[in-house]
């Protein structure tokens, strides 16, 4: 079984998560391609995918938006699970956080098996205006690798299930 982990990241911990995720499917025995969401150039030969997306002000980075818009029909015919990265704080870690309502309504139109919000990475020395007055007080690394790959164990084991 081969599956696409297409990903929108702006500074590069979404994409870290992405190849997380990656891993943990090869591990579990699929074929996991980990991509871009916008290098992918067509969703053939993919049985599956998990789409994330760094969240921006309560919004999905632009390119994981793109992606869905444009493969939607494609991936609304494929097992599809959606993933965020945000909270620059422990929550994710906490207690299990709902999608954003952008994320939560293409959850609805792929008919997502599931959506996890994972915690973000924002650096001291963050660039930019917004990203550099953010990290002055929330700045650090709140993503946790373990419960990335739990999660993607949780989907290994949904897609294998679906082989028998």
């Amino acid at each position: 079984m081969r599956v696409l982990v297409a990903y929108a990241s702006e500074r590069g911990g979404t994409a870290e998560i992405a190849d997380w995720i990656g891993a943990a499917l090869r591990e579990a025995g699929l074929n996991a391609d980990v991509r871009p969401a916008g290098e992918v150039a067509a969703l053939d030969g993919y049985d599956a995918a998990v789409v994330g997306g760094a969240l921006y002000a309560g919004r999905w980075h632009r390119e994981a938006r793109h992606f869905v818009r444009h493969y939607g029909d494609a991936l609304a015919h494929r097992p599809v699970w959606l993933f965020s990265s945000g909270p620059l704080d422990h929550t994710a870690e906490e207690r299990e956080i709902d999608p954003t309502a952008g994320v939560a309504k293409f959850a609805r139109r792929l008919h997502a098996r599931g959506h996890a919000t994972f915690g973000g990475r924002l650096s001291p020395d963050a660039g930019g205006f917004l990203a550099s007055k953010i990290a002055k007080r929330s700045s650090g690394d709140f993503r946790d690798r373990d419960q990335v790959a739990a999660w993607a164990c949780d989907i290994a084991r949904a897609l294998r299930g679906a082989e028998v």
